[in-house]
């Protein structure tokens, strides 16, 4: 028995390791995060904005990137419209107590949400129905929809214009390559909007 194997840190940071040489491997997944830093990028410069939802450590997650495009990734730089649904607890209980837990995000969405807008959706499952429901309010509203899932969720697409697909069913190994590669894509937008405030 290897001392990995007795070691559930140092197995985790295999698995870890593993997944992430995958995703950097994954020529669809790659192509797909370039395709929604394009997207995102359009929506800001128009002054449009990003809304992120998902729950439970995807909650934590859609804050952790909303922080990064309104305050900053890595440049000084103007700040950008980004808004994690799942931060205003008064908006979330009353939604919930009012209309169902199922109607926490796609109530947020009906009001806050605008056609040129992005909404991110964050499932590990691609199955939540408060995050399905969301995605049906953003499409009949106009917005750009974008979903992260794992290897089981891809059922997620069918309400999303673009789909990122993290190669792992381990939810936990899911998480660490959606914010992996959404620190990716801040790095992204915020060098092509720095080059075009640059230009002007």
């Amino acid at each position: 028995m290897s001392q990995n194997s007795k070691d559930p840190i140092a197995a985790h940071l295999g698995l870890s390791r593993a997944a992430l040489e995958r995703a950097t491997q994954d020529a669809g997944l790659l192509a797909a995060a370039r395709k929604i830093a394009d997207v995102v990028i359009l929506a800001l410069r128009a002054g449009n904005k990003l809304l992120i939802i998902g729950n439970g450590g995807s909650a934590a997650d859609a804050q952790h990137i909303a922080a990064e495009i309104i305050g900053r990734y890595k440049q000084d730089r103007p700040a950008y419209a980004a808004i994690a649904l799942t931060t205003d607890t008064s908006a979330l209980t009353a939604i919930a107590n009012d209309y169902g837990f199922e109607q926490v995000f796609a109530r947020q969405v009906a009001g806050l949400g605008r056609r040129g807008d992005v909404l991110l959706a964050l499932s590990t499952s691609g199955r939540s129905p408060n995050v399905l429901a969301a995605l049906r309010t953003a499409r009949e509203r106009g917005l750009a929809t974008v979903g992260f899932t794992g290897s089981q969720g891809e059922t997620l697409g069918a309400l999303c214009d673009h789909l990122l697909v993290a190669p792992s069913d381990d939810t936990p190994v899911i998480q660490q390559i959606h914010l992996a590669v959404a620190h990716g894509i801040c790095e992204a937008i915020e060098q092509a909007l720095m080059r075009e405030a640059r230009g002007k």
